[in-house]
């Protein structure tokens, strides 16, 4: 099942893909939540009946062509982000592979939706691009056995981690957080893919075009800490709960490492593709 949150009349709603169309759940039946994070936190029956309601006849529906997205959790409550997680990238940034997952965070504000634009700060000339698979938390949980954690996961969303290389490796002390953190720097979608349809999150092709030149092609089998080596460690830390975003690092290829670097600049458009997920496209401006 594909999810995603459309724009509507009453404000974002939670929707799935129904052949060329959103379903409404919660106009189709007010029982339902109206947003993927509170169906998420419903569990499986909730889950389950957003998807006989996307086959009703009665359903409530938008074209997809005129539908506008936003982040499929879009009220998500942490973006929680790994660094050096692909080895082929470790090694183009002359980096060790790391021996534990490198974590930094994005505030909500950063989060966008599909064909959302990417706005450039004026305090930043050094925006960078890097595509990421994302995973969805889909059960509360603390303490997870790394053999338990794929029960955790929802699904899967499309993910871009942009990244102002001044602010994050130029500044004192090399402020990840703050130079990944600017508003609309963590656009993600178009939909959170259900874990059911992605059989093996460790064998993805994923790539990113700029102005439709590949930048990045690689394969999520070159994570170094996959996705339930990630779900256990994180909470270790602290409580995932449904509908959270893990961004869970970018492969080879990105701006800086570039000779010379490329930087996004206002009138570019980034696509990220991913096996199985679909494109999540953004353009670019400047702010």
């Amino acid at each position: 099942m594909r999810l995603a949150t459309i724009s509507t009349w009453a404000g974002p709603r939670a929707a799935v893909q129904a052949g060329d169309a959103y379903v409404d759940v919660h106009a189709t039946n007010p029982r339902m939540p109206p947003s993927v994070r509170l169906i998420l936190e419903g569990g499986e029956p909730y889950l389950r009946l957003a998807w006989e309601l996307a086959q009703a006849p009665d359903a409530i529906k938008y074209e997809a062509g005129k539908v506008r997205f936003h982040a499929p959790v879009h009220d998500a409550r942490k973006i929680v982000c790994i660094g050096l997680n692909y080895r082929d990238h470790a090694a183009e940034s002359g980096a060790a592979i790391p021996r534990e997952p490198i974590l930094f965070s994005k505030y909500p504000t950063a989060l966008i939706g599909h064909e959302e634009a990417i706005v450039l700060p004026a305090v930043s000339q050094e925006v960078d691009f890097e595509a990421e698979l994302v995973i969805v938390v889909g059960r509360r949980g603390r303490n997870i056995p790394k053999e338990d954690a794929m029960a955790y996961v929802a699904g899967y969303t499309i993910g871009h981690d942009v990244s102002a290389r001044d602010w994050q490796l130029k500044k004192d002390g090399k402020q990840w957080m703050v130079g990944k953190t600017f508003d609309t720097f963590a656009p993600a979608g178009p939909h959170l893919v259900t874990i059911d349809e992605v059989p093996d999150p460790q064998n993805l092709a994923i790539c990113l075009r700029l102005n439709g030149e590949t930048m990045q092609d690689s394969n999520t089998k070159q994570l170094v800490f996959g996705v339930a080596d990630l779900i256990a460690y994180l909470s270790q830390v602290f409580t995932l709960e449904p509908g959270d975003l893990i961004y869970t690092g970018t492969p080879p290829g990105v701006g800086f490492a570039r000779k010379p670097p490329v930087y996004l600049k206002s009138g570019d458009v980034v696509e990220i593709e991913i096996e199985g997920l679909g494109v999540l496209r953004n353009p670019v401006v400047q702010g």
